[in-house]
Order: C-alpha cells, then structure tokens, then sequence
C-alpha cells in the first residue's frame, strides 16, 4: 500500500492533513503555523494549541494574538473559536504560563 494510500485509511476517506481544513485557520494562520515548523494537521494535534501557539508567538511575536490560541484549541476540537468558555480561556492561559 502507498504512503498516501495509507495515510487516507489512517485518516479517514475524505479527511486531508492540511491545516487550511482546520476550522478556524485561514491561510495566514496556515502559512505562520508553517513558517513554525508546524507543516500538517496531524503536527498540530500531536503538538496540542499551546505549544503551537508558542512556536508561532516565537517567530512572529506581532501576529500571535491569543485569538489565535482560541483558534487553534477550538480547531483541534471541531467547534467555533467563539465557542470557547471562559473556563476553557482560563486553563489554556494556565498552561502557556506553566510552560513560560
């Protein structure tokens, strides 16, 4: 079986690894979480929203708003960023500051 056969069974049919399919990332927050070493979909769930957030605020301190953060733990969970409870917010911040 071809590695990308192989990866459409893993992933499931219809399923692709690009962050452009993550809700809520448009092609900027794609080509940053790139330009972080961050290059598929299945990177960032492995990495989890606040250590690819950390990446990214490294190398583009100005673009990394913690809207981005919310984007990216809401995407991970298939919801809108919007979505997110405070709760939710709080316990992200909690764990950025514990990795600081």
């Amino acid at each position: 079986m071809s590695s990308s056969n192989w990866k459409s069974k893993k992933m499931g049919a219809g399923v692709t690894d690009r962050l452009e399919d993550v809700r809520n990332l448009g092609p900027k927050s794609a080509w940053v979480l790139r330009e972080a070493g961050i290059e598929t979909q299945t990177a960032l769930r492995e990495l989890g929203a606040v250590e690819a957030y950390r990446r990214v605020k490294f190398q583009f301190p100005r673009y990394a708003s913690l809207n981005l953060l919310w984007a990216l733990e809401a995407g991970l969970r298939g919801t809108d960023w919007r979505a997110l409870t405070g709760e939710d917010k709080a316990a992200l911040l909690r764990e950025l500051e514990e990795k600081a």
